[in-house]
């Protein structure tokens, strides 16, 4: 099943026979008040089960609950139960590029029940979500960012999206890395959690000190935080980050078609594919398809852009 609430982002599907799968941007401006309290409930018994009963009180978590009207929400559940297992909130983070208003994504808060940790969850979590909000918002290029101190999150960064600074060897710092850094630093430490004592290395793009904005229950040392495949990247975080002081990187990247063709050739299990296929087909002919038949029936009115004669 699939629905969608105006112009954003809303999915509901399963994910083979075990799990069943729900995106949903902007979740309280979108989702009736029981459905979107049956969420918040769902997201905060998987941060009890994960941090032995305790909860966030960053990001979604926030007191104010503000961050519930800028994020991308994916919560997935057990087919059979109906039990939360995984959730990921990934914020929209307000930017401006050359005089323009833009968002950049956020990869955000990701939280999996240990008891869930093996069931190949990771392409939903982070890949799918970002594709579908790369199909709904018309295959235009994409702006991410990501702040860890996990050496298995900084190379998945690299390695599934483009342009990404730092980390990715082939990328360097470009103007746009380093104003969309400064601009995510100034105005939206509060959404992944770094309190405003917290500095920043411009050139590195390091956080120092980064667990003190209510984020400290996530501080890890470095032999606890789980490895990349690829060596490179566990060295670059030794190499780069103080874990006794508490330090993060900020990653910037971009989703585009390559990002969107890697992501479907390399992260999609062989049985999902005909599904997702299914899901981006619609997602594609809202956000494409419908629009510009609509705008090709002149003899029907078009809101403001072609009022009733």
């Amino acid at each position: 099943m699939q629905a969608f609430s105006g112009r954003f982002l809303h999915l509901r599907f399963r994910s083979g026979v075990t799990h069943r799968v729900e995106i949903v941007e902007r979740p309280r401006r979108t989702l009736s008040p029981a459905d979107f309290a049956a969420l918040e409930a769902a997201c905060r018994d998987v941060v009890a089960a994960c941090l032995d009963g305790r909860q966030l009180d960053y990001g979604l978590f926030a007191p104010d609950g503000l961050a519930w009207d800028r994020s991308v929400v994916t919560l997935i559940r057990d087919a059979s139960s109906g039990a939360p297992v995984a959730f990921n909130a990934m914020p929209l983070l307000p930017v401006e590029r050359g005089g323009v208003r833009e968002e950049v994504l956020h990869l955000g808060l990701v939280m999996v029940d240990p008891a869930a940790r093996s069931g190949g969850l990771s392409w939903i979590l982070y890949g799918l979500t970002c594709f579908a909000l790369f199909v709904r918002r018309g295959l235009r290029p994409l702006w991410i960012s990501s702040v860890t101190q996990v050496p298995a999150v900084v190379g998945m960064v690299a390695e599934t999206f483009d342009d990404v600074y730092p980390a990715q060897a082939a990328t360097r710092a470009s103007f746009a890395h380093r104003h969309l850094a400064h601009q995510i630093m100034r105005g939206s430490r509060a959404a992944f959690g770094v309190g405003a004592e917290a500095g920043f290395d411009p050139v590195g793009h390091v956080i120092t000190d980064a667990y003190t904005g209510g984020s400290d229950h996530l501080k890890k040392r470095f032999d606890a935080a789980p490895r990349h495949r690829d060596e490179r990247y566990n060295r670059f975080c030794a190499e780069t980050l103080d874990y006794d002081r508490g330090d993060d990187v900020l990653q910037i990247g971009r989703i585009d078609l390559a990002t969107a063709r890697r992501f479907l050739s390399r992260s999609v299990p062989r049985h999902a594919v005909p599904q997702l296929a299914v899901q981006g087909a619609i997602i594609a002919l809202q956000a494409v398809v419908a629009p510009l038949l609509q705008w090709l029936a002149a003899d029907r009115p078009l809101g403001r852009l072609r009022p009733v004669r």
